[in-house]
C-alpha cells in the first residue's frame, strides 16, 4: 500500500517558470518519503519511462522520478548548507582553531558535527514551519505538491531575508538586471541565495577578526619576550599555546563563543 501519492511532474512543468530548478530541488526533498514507497509498490515490474497525464501532454514515470530524486541527492548539501546558518558557523570555529594555534584540536569531525547541530539548532524554528505548515498538510493531501513547495519557501526565504545585508543583496539585483526596487521578499531564489552566502561570510570573518586579536596579543608578548631573551631557537606559537589555552578556558570562551553565534542569528 502507498504512504503517499506521488506527485506528477510534467514535461512543461519541468521546464516552465512555474517550477524553476530550486523549486524543483525543494519539491524533490517532499519526496524522499514518497519514492521508496512506490519503488516497492511497484513488485519489480518493468515500468515504461513516460506515462500519460491526466491533465494532458507527457509525464515522467516512477522509475524517471526516482533517477531525477537521486540525481538531487548530489545537490543537497549544497543546498542545504548554503540557505541555512552552517556557513557562519563552521567557518568562525575554523577561524578559532587557527587562532588558538592547534593543528588538529578540535579536529575535523568535531567542527563539522558541532556546526551541523548548531545549526539544527538555530535553524529549528524555521523547520518546524516548514514540517506544520507545508509537509504535514501534503501528506493529508490537503495541499498540492506545487502548494507545498511555495509554503516551504517561505519560512526559508524569511530567514535568509533577515541575515541578508542590503548592499549584498543590491550587488546581485544589479548582476542580475532586475528592477532596483527588488527587495529580500521578492527577489528569486537565484539571487537571494548567493547574496545571503556572501553575507554569511562577511559576518564570519568580522567574528574571525574579534576572536584573533587577544590571542595575536598573546603571540606578541611571547615572541617579545623570547627575543628580549635571546631565545632564537624557541618556537614562539609553542611557547604562546599553554597561555591561550589558559586565557581561552578562564574566560569560558566555547560558552561566550557558541551563544555569541547562537544569538547573531536575527529571528
Amino acid at each position: 500500500m502507498l504512504i503517499m501519492k506521488m506527485p506528477v511532474l510534467s514535461w512543461q512543468g519541468l521546464f516552465s517558470e512555474r517550477l524553476p530548478s530550486m523549486r524543483l530541488i525543494a519539491g524533490l526533498l517532499l519526496l524522499a518519503l514518497a519514492v521508496p514507497a512506490l519503488a516497492q509498490d511497484s513488485g519489480g515490474m518493468s515500468l515504461p519511462l513516460l506515462t500519460a497525464s491526466n491533465r494532458g501532454g507527457t509525464s515522467y514515470s516512477v522509475p524517471i522520478q526516482t533517477l531525477l530524486f537521486f540525481t538531487a541527492l548530489s545537490f543537497l548539501p549544497a543546498v542545504l548548507l548554503m540557505m541555512t546558518g552552517f556557513t557562519r558557523i563552521v567557518i568562525v570555529l575554523s577561524l578559532l582553531r587557527q587562532a588558538l594555534g592547534t593543528q588538529s584540536a578540535p579536529p575535523n569531525q568535531v567542527i563539522i558535527g558541532l556546526s551541523l547541530f548548531l545549526t539544527f539548532f538555530v535553524m529549528g524554528p524555521t523547520f518546524d514551519r516548514v514540517y506544520a505548515e507545508a509537509y504535514q498538510p501534503y501528506t493529508r493531501n490537503a495541499l498540492t505538491f506545487e502548494q507545498a513547495v511555495d509554503r516551504a519557501e517561505v519560512p526559508v526565504r524569511e530567514f535568509m531575508s533577515k541575515q541578508t545585508r542590503q548592499s549584498d543583496l543590491a550587488l546581485f539585483v544589479r548582476l542580475s538586471k532586475l528592477d532596483a526596487a527588488t527587495t529580500a521578499e521578492n527577489a528569486p531564489m537565484r539571487v537571494l541565495i548567493p547574496a545571503f552566502v556572501t553575507s554569511e561570510l562577511k559576518t564570519a570573518f568580522q567574528f574571525g577578526f574579534l576572536i584573533f586579536i587577544p590571542f595575536l596579543v598573546i603571540d606578541m608578548v611571547v615572541a617579545s619576550v623570547l627575543m628580549s631573551l635571546g631565545m632564537m631557537m624557541l618556537s614562539p606559537v609553542l611557547v604562546a599555546l599553554p597561555f591561550k589555552l589558559m586565557l581561552f578556558v578562564l574566560a569560558d570562551g566555547w560558552n561566550l563563543l557558541i551563544g555569541s553565534l547562537a544569538a547573531s542569528f536575527a529571528t
